[in-house]
């Protein structure tokens, strides 16, 4: 998040409405920008192809493989998303910004190539479609991995409203490609899906090459023994199958599920609920980047420089506290703006359902998953925490929690029928927020004897 937050704390620093907006509007752009998007972009297409694409199961095919595509690259990715963000971090602390560009090029050719490894086995041992169809979603499945890589710098830029132009530009290129190719059916679809992708990918590259100039052309020095933190490529892998999981499950549970392509399945009971409910994270997102990144930040960099420089321990004690009051108070707002949007959203669900057009037997499903999501961003809040104090067990405890938990009461959601459907990955965040929530409390109440004695 380097960059950020000295954005958002001198537009705070105005002291005026047109300040504070600015500051939670920019915090949604990089907080949920890039998810709401894909998920705007992707669902229009959709929406566009009706009538337009024949036979209509085209249209479903389209999403489904999308839809898998965005799964698999984001798990797929996350050994790496938490571990390179680290390593650039770091690099960044000590100044030696010169040689992020030249890393950053070594971890997209490893997501290149052995993403490309993988991708290939999969499609052509599993799938028996014609070979545009598994080329096109092998390219896609590549650019979506490096997409996802990249991200990782957009959060450091300040560039904000440069960085939202090329998200639309690259969704919107993604729509009308789609659209101008749909005679091509599923194969114009994917490919332009991947035109756009493409060209927001090189267009976020070209951002960073001009934000990070470096002299070396490619290194893997993030992969150094000195340098890697394992426990942070698991616990990237781990959350994102967290959100995943329960999908897949009702995607292979034959009594809940659809075949639609290949060995790609769908359960449309489960799957336009959970993927509306994930809109409603803008307000909450925007409310953890901006005190995140700001009051938090500034209280922990002001407790670590202060043991660091040898301070008194009265004043060290004075502000750990100052810190963990920041903690609260974010915890607290994000809780409060992201439970009236839930609220809100609770109430109006019926009538937004029946604008969009889709059925209201979706409504109770649709009113338990975006009480999830919004815990959702409480447990981000949590890990986040835990990233800055470096307790990256713990974090990686709490994601394990969120995969089997999850897991479990998913299966056992099947099994007591439809009315419990979205229990099981509700149950799983508020049993993982909980818990996380007791361990920081208690982490905090120690963190100065952690501090000095563990080193």
């Amino acid at each position: 998040m380097a960059g950020i937050g000295f954005e958002l704390r001198k537009l705070l620093s105005r002291e005026s409405y047109v300040g504070l907006i600015q500051a939670y509007g920019f915090a949604s752009i990089i907080g949920s920008g890039p998810w709401v998007l894909s998920i705007l972009g992707v669902m229009l297409v959709g929406i566009i192809s009706l009538g337009l694409v024949f036979p209509t199961y085209l249209i479903v095919q389209f999403l489904v493989s999308v839809t898998y595509l965005m799964a698999a690259s984001l798990i797929f990715t996350g050994f790496l998303q938490l571990m390179f963000t680290r390593y650039v971090a770091d690099r960044l602390f000590e100044n030696k910004s010169d040689i992020i560009l030249a890393n950053l090029i070594g971890a997209l050719t490893l997501i290149t190539f052995v993403g490309g490894t993988l991708g290939l086995t999969v499609l052509f041992l599993f799938f028996d479609q014609d070979i545009f169809y598994r080329i096109l979603m092998l390219s896609a499945f590549i650019v979506l991995s490096n997409i996802w890589i990249v991200v990782v710098f957009l959060s450091g830029m300040k560039a904000y409203k440069q960085i939202l132009n090329v998200f639309f530009v690259g969704y919107g290129v993604t729509v009308i490609a789609s659209i101008s190719l749909k005679g091509f059916g599923l194969n114009g679809l994917l490919s332009g899906f991947l035109i756009g992708q493409a060209v927001l990918l090189f267009s976020m590259l070209t951002m960073v090459i001009y934000q990070y100039p470096g002299k070396l052309l490619i290194s893997f020095d993030f992969l150094s023994r000195k340098k890697i933190f394992i426990s942070l490529a698991f616990t990237g892998v781990l959350y994102n199958l967290g959100i995943w999981i329960d999908k897949f499950i009702f995607w292979f549970t034959p009594i809940t599920s659809d075949q639609i392509i290949g060995p790609l399945r769908a359960s449309v009971i489960y799957d336009i609920p959970i993927f509306l409910a994930y809109l409603s994270i803008i307000p909450g997102m925007a409310v953890f980047l901006v005190r995140m990144e700001t009051d938090f930040a500034e209280a922990y960099n002001n407790f670590y420089t202060s043991v660091r420089e040898g301070d008194t321990l009265e004043h060290i004690e004075y502000l750990k506290d100052e810190m963990v009051l920041t903690i609260r108070q974010g915890i607290y707002e994000i809780f409060k703006v992201q439970g009236i949007t839930v609220v809100l959203l609770y109430l109006l669900g019926p009538k937004i359902l029946v604008l969009i057009g889709i059925s209201p037997l979706y409504i109770h499903l649709f009113q338990i998953d975006i009480i999830a999501v919004g815990i959702q961003v409480l447990l981000l809040s949590i890990l986040n925490v835990l990233f800055y104090l470096d307790f990256l067990i713990i974090a990686f405890s709490l994601c394990l929690l969120f995969v089997l938990s999850n897991a479990l009461f998913t299966f056992i959601t099947i099994e007591l029928g439809p009315q419990f459907y979205g229990y099981g990955f509700a149950m799983s965040l508020v049993l993982t927020t909980l818990i996380g929530l007791a361990v920081i409390s208690r982490k905090l109440d120690r963190l100065e004897y952690e501090t000095f004695m563990i080193q």
